[in-house]
This record gives C-alpha cells, sequence and structure tokens, in this order.
C-alpha cells in the first residue's frame, strides 16, 4: 500500500512539472540579453493559433529559417499564458506568436495586449528589436501599436514591418458588416474613427522604419484601393509595396502562398541572417 502511494505521488509530480513546464518560463532563460531580433506573427480579425500556423511551419521546416520559440495566449483581461518553445535555441531567427483569446476586439484593445507581450518579451529576455508581420487586420493593430508604443525602455523597437492584406482604408463591402457585429467590425468600416487616427498619427511612425505591404488583385475583402491606403500612413521612401496580380488569390490564402513568404523572409532578411550566425 505505501509503495503504491511512493509510486503514485511520484508519477503525480512528473505530470504536473511536465505541465507546469509548458507556462513557466525558466529563470536560466530570464537573464538572457542580445537575442537575435525576434519576429512576431500577428493575426487578424476572428484569428486563431492556425491563422498563421501554416506559415510558421513553413518558415521553420520547410525553409528551416528559424525557430517558433514562444507563443503567448492572451486572455480577454489581458492576461498571458507564456509557452516557451525550443528554449536553448535563440541563436537561431526567433519566431514569436501572440494569440488572442478575443479575436473581435477593437484595434487599439489589441494593440493594447500586442504591447503587454512586447513588455514581456523586454522585461523577461532583453529584447531590444522586433520584426512584426500582421496578417489583415493584424497589420493594422501592428501599425497601432508602433504609433503608440515607443517608450523604449518599457518596449522592443521595431525593426521593419511587414503587413499583409490589410484594409488599411477599410473593407468596401456593405454586406460584409450584416453578418459582422462587434468592435472590431466596426473598426473596420471605411469610415471609422479607428482607421482615422491611424493616419492622423502618422508623424508617430519612426523614419527608421521599413515597411513592407502586399496584397492582391483576387483579395475582395482588403481590395487594392484600400492596400493602396498605406502610402497615407508610410513615406514612400521607407514603404514597399506589392501587389499581386492574381484574381485568383484571395484574402485568407494570402498567408497560405509561396509567394508572400518569399516576399516576406527576403524583406526581413531571414536567410543572410541565418547565414550569418551559421557562421558565427
Amino acid at each position: 500500500m505505501q509503495f503504491k502511494y511512493i509510486v503514485g505521488t511520484a508519477v503525480f509530480l512528473i505530470l504536473t512539472g511536465s505541465v507546469f513546464g509548458l507556462l513557466y518560463v525558466p529563470e536560466s532563460t530570464k537573464s538572457e540579453k542580445n537575442m537575435e531580433v525576434p519576429t512576431v506573427f500577428v493575426h487578424g480579425y476572428k484569428g486563431t493559433e492556425n491563422s498563421l500556423g501554416n506559415m510558421l511551419e513553413r518558415f521553420e521546416h520547410t525553409y528551416n529559417l528559424g525557430k517558433r520559440s514562444l507563443v503567448y495566449k492572451v486572455s480577454p483581461a489581458g492576461k498571458l499564458d507564456v509557452y516557451h518553445l525550443n528554449n536553448r535555441e535563440h541563436t537561431a531567427n526567433m519566431f514569436v506568436q501572440p494569440v488572442f483569446k478575443n479575436n473581435r476586439a477593437s484595434i487599439e484593445d489589441t494593440a493594447e495586449w500586442l504591447a503587454k507581450v512586447m513588455a514581456h518579451m523586454k522585461e523577461t529576455f532583453g529584447v531590444k528589436r522586433v520584426n512584426l508581420v500582421g496578417h489583415s487586420m493584424g497589420g493594422l493593430v501592428s501599425i497601432e501599436y508602433i504609433e503608440n508604443y515607443q517608450d523604449y525602455s518599457h518596449y522592443p523597437e521595431v525593426k521593419k514591418l511587414a503587413v499583409i492584406g490589410s484594409p488599411i482604408n477599410g473593407i468596401y463591402n456593405e454586406g460584409y458588416f450584416k453578418l459582422h457585429h462587434d468592435p472590431a467590425a466596426e473598426d473596420l468600416k471605411p469610415d471609422s474613427y479607428a482607421l482615422k487616427r491611424l493616419r492622423l498619427n502618422k508623424n508617430a511612425i519612426p523614419d527608421h522604419l521599413d515597411v513592407l505591404s502586399i496584397g492582391s488583385t483576387g483579395d475582395s475583402v482588403a481590395r487594392p484601393k484600400s492596400i493602396e491606403g498605406i502610402r497615407k500612413i508610410v513615406d514612400e521612401g521607407q514603404l514597399t509595396y506589392k501587389m499581386i496580380k492574381d484574381p485568383t488569390l484571395g484574402h485568407s490564402a494570402l498567408h497560405e502562398d509561396t509567394r508572400v513568404d518569399k516576399m516576406i523572409y527576403s524583406f526581413l532578411q531571414l536567410q543572410k541572417r541565418l547565414e550569418r550566425t551559421a557562421k558565427d
């Protein structure tokens, strides 16, 4: 009987220790400084962990460009659950994936949650600079974050921003809003104050920030005319603008397209950084 108790207790401790290990960030990692510049992937409206998951899988396993190292699950109250992966492989390109459980929140609220993720990366891992990749509303959230969170003593500096299918001027489809009724949908209307605020605060965009904007002529959600709105926020000298002329390439297909993959990792220079790291 005593033997069974001891074995049962040991199994319980092992199992609970394994689960705890998913959420706990070891003390050793807290002291790590000067990591390679991480790239943070921000999903869009109604997005989940799967939204950019395939892109991250391709970047990691097909192209061998880096490692998905951190997943942040953000509660509707802004509480962070941190899943720490590949914690001994920070010399490779590091990919970070925030997942917002309230995926229909406003642009402003989601940017605030993104700021909490960034602050945690700064405080816990000493991250000084990041790249941002945002799909659809994730691109708008990323711009909102950049315009409003520039205290680099608390947040990392954004080095490069790539936005994919981001409707800067809103969604030109009245039928879309007959189906969607929530704060995010309100912000995505062409006349919303949230989109006007992005344009009004354009002077807050740092001069050193490089921006890539990708759209498709086949996107019926973020139409080319709306994608074009990035030019009213980002100076031409900082902007790389790519419009894929393909009537079959729709909104959700953008983050599944290998042409988009190539544009992003070339813009972020992931291959060059990986080759440099290998030589070191």
